[in-house]
């Protein structure tokens, strides 16, 4: 009997849930902004987008607003702290963000957003326009204002030493790596601009460097013990396109001497190498413009002078891991 009722009961159950409606959820449909978007026009950029939130959803909607200009972007989002009756809440100041590149590295500003909703579980869509002439401007004004830092950085690199003179240049020609890029962009924007004063100034630059560069030489020295390790030093200048000649000669000279004292250690069948090492930069006034200190130690199994050349293998590996000006200590 009982085991009777159990069943009935059972079935009961089961019935019930059986009955029961099964919920399902409507699908959603995209907002004809999104599905139907604005098409750009000669004044105006637009664009969609979509995210896991709002921020990733505009950095995609500029990317795609940027391929029309041969450009990949992304947005480097500014927040401020508003406090309404006592709540403190982060704000993105979405008028004002900088858009930046992740290759071609072009900044665009003044976007608008003109629509943007939260679609679902970790979706956000967004619709996004950018004036072109604002853009072409800011991207004018941006590269003005670049030339204007590299001469004066020029004016100040007047009074430092060759090596830093060359450094200072060489930034100055490395922050102009994607003016074409962004002269092109800027074409695009506006056929009739004429970039060659631009493109003008922007060689002037790199010929400066090239210049300042091949005029620079170096000569190496070292005591006994560190001989082995001028290889290395060498191939670092040499990596860096720097000359190197046996002896001094000229103000844009400079001497690189390198003292090493090493003694021989065994370990759990190795014969060890380890060397203190000394390097010191004077320039063609035997003013001291850069010292570093270093400890390697070599290794091996087939004896003393195998692990002492490891000691140069392993200077050369941190020479192209940090570079030769850190490895020098030279301070640029």
């Amino acid at each position: 009997m009982k085991i009777f009722l159990i069943l009935f009961m059972s079935l009961l159950i089961f019935s019930a849930c059986s009955s029961k409606k099964r919920v399902v959820a409507e699908a959603k449909t995209l907002p004809s902004w999104y599905t139907n978007q604005t098409k750009s026009d000669r004044n105006t950029l637009y664009s969609v987008g979509e995210g896991e939130d709002k921020a990733s959803a505009i950095a995609n909607a500029l990317n795609n607003m940027a391929s029309t200009l041969s450009v990949s972007i992304e947005s480097d989002f500014n927040t401020k702290s508003v406090v309404r009756d006592g709540l403190v809440s982060s704000v993105q100041r979405d008028s004002t963000s900088e858009i930046r590149s992740k290759v071609k590295k072009i900044r665009i500003g003044d976007y608008q957003i003109i629509h943007a909703q939260e679609f679902g579980f970790l979706r956000y869509i967004v619709a996004v326009k950018s004036d072109k002439y604002k853009l072409f401007t800011s991207l004018d004004k941006e590269i003005s204002q670049n030339f204007s830092i590299i001469q004066r950085k020029y004016e100040e690199a007047e009074e430092f030493n060759t090596l830093k003179k060359l450094s200072i240049y060489k930034k100055a020609k490395e922050s102009l790596a994607n003016i074409k890029n962004t002269l092109i962009v800027m074409h695009t924007l506006n056929p009739g601009f004429d970039d060659t004063a631009y493109l003008s100034k922007a060689l002037e630059i790199e010929n400066r460097y090239e210049s300042l560069l091949s005029k620079i030489t170096f000569s190496i020295d070292a005591n006994e013990d560190a001989k082995n390790l001028m290889a290395s030093v060498a191939n670092g200048l040499s990596l860096e396109k720097y000359k190197i000649i046996k002896k001094p000669a000229g103000k844009n000279h400079f001497q690189i001497r390198i003292v090493s004292s090493t003694s021989q250690a065994a370990s759990y069948g190795f014969t060890l190498a380890r060397s203190a090492i000394s390097i010191t930069v004077k320039d063609n006034e035997s003013a001291v413009i850069g010292s570093n200190k270093l400890n390697l130690t070599g290794q091996s199994t087939q004896g003393y002078a195998i692990a002492k050349e490891n000691v140069a293998v392993k200077l050369n590996a941190k020479i192209l891991e940090t570079g030769i000006v850190k490895v020098l200590g030279l301070e640029l």
